[in-house]
């Protein structure tokens, strides 16, 4: 029979409750159809309960019609796709995660300063396509070690490295440590870039894995920091498994397994988890237990003209 640890903390971050919240509050305030460019969060719960309510997910602002209000994803958007959309004169609302948005601010602030930028991160996640776009050129995507080594900025004498904010810590720091030793006078940010959230949930997973005999990670094929939970379980020697429902646990990866550890990416809802813990309860676990684990309580606010009236 086994026993359940709950990772802490787990699940939403504030940049995640407050995207979600700007759409609700969208929605309440001027009605449905809400359009949203790309997935709030990345999280097919999270957007399928948006879209019951009245959300409108698309890609192209060309899906957008004239005069609707749009919400721009917690992962940013570039500076083209921004200044579309103002001068298309849709109402907008971003829910840029403000933890982003300060990147955003460092590579406009640096920029001006004369700094080209090297961005850590993966190619094609909608952050590294917002951040990557605040500028027209001067900054360079490095995805690995190798890739620092065949990077070629113009000049190196202003060079700043700035970085995804989902990223795995472990890797970042390796792919930073090869940027420092290349490129000795390279400024970092003040504080990292990686998330608070990130950060946190990833330091659980490490404090859990050594106790348990799989992990289970609750969270999107397409969140970045979801896989990069799995990939720390995994890289402790730990089983590893990350799923989108309750109903994707496969029996056969709790065979033999006395302690199960589960947590969640920052975009995955709590009522997900409970529904894990039901279906590993069905299959055999008989207590859940939480581990200590820091507690957060940041709350950021939603931007103007969308509180509701009490």
């Amino acid at each position: 029979m086994a026993d359940i640890l709950l990772a802490e903390p787990r699940g939403f971050c504030a940049g995640v409750d407050r995207a979600i919240e700007i759409v609700e509050h969208a929605l309440v305030k001027f009605g449905a159809p809400i359009y949203v460019r790309h997935e709030i969060v990345h999280n097919t719960y999270v957007v399928n309960d948006l879209k019951s309510k009245g959300a409108i997910f698309i890609e192209e602002l060309d899906d957008v019609p004239p005069g609707a209000t749009l919400v721009f994803s917690a992962h940013g958007v570039s500076r083209a796709i921004h200044d579309e959309a103002h001068a298309r004169g849709f109402q907008i609302f971003d829910a840029t995660c403000p933890l982003v948005t300060k990147v955003h601010v460092e590579v406009a602030k640096l920029h001006k300063e004369g700094y080209e930028f090297l961005m850590i991160g993966h190619k094609g996640h909608p952050e590294v396509e917002g951040t990557m776009g605040q500028l027209s050129d001067g900054i360079h995507l490095v995805e690995d070690v190798h890739d620092v080594a065949r990077v070629n900025p113009k000049q190196t004498d202003k060079l700043a490295v700035v970085t995804q904010t989902t990223l795995s810590v472990d890797d970042a720091a390796e792919i930073l440590n090869a940027v420092k030793a290349r490129f000795p006078k390279v400024r970092e940010p003040k504080q990292q870039d990686i998330c608070y959230a990130t950060q946190n949930r990833q330091d659980a997973v490490k404090m859990i894995s050594p106790q348990v005999d799989v992990v289970i990670v609750v969270g999107s094929p397409t969140s970045s920091n979801s896989n990069r939970l799995r990939e720390v379980a995994q890289k402790l020697g730990t089983d590893s498994y990350m799923i989108d429902s309750a109903d994707e646990l496969q029996p056969e990866w709790l065979e033999g397994k006395q302690r199960i550890g589960l947590t969640a990416g920052a975009s995955a809802p709590e009522i997900l988890v409970r529904q894990v813990i039901d279906r590993l309860k069905a299959l055999g676990a008989v207590s859940v237990r939480k581990m200590d684990g820091i507690e957060e309580t940041l709350k950021f606010p939603l931007p103007k003209g969308l509180k509701l009236d009490a």
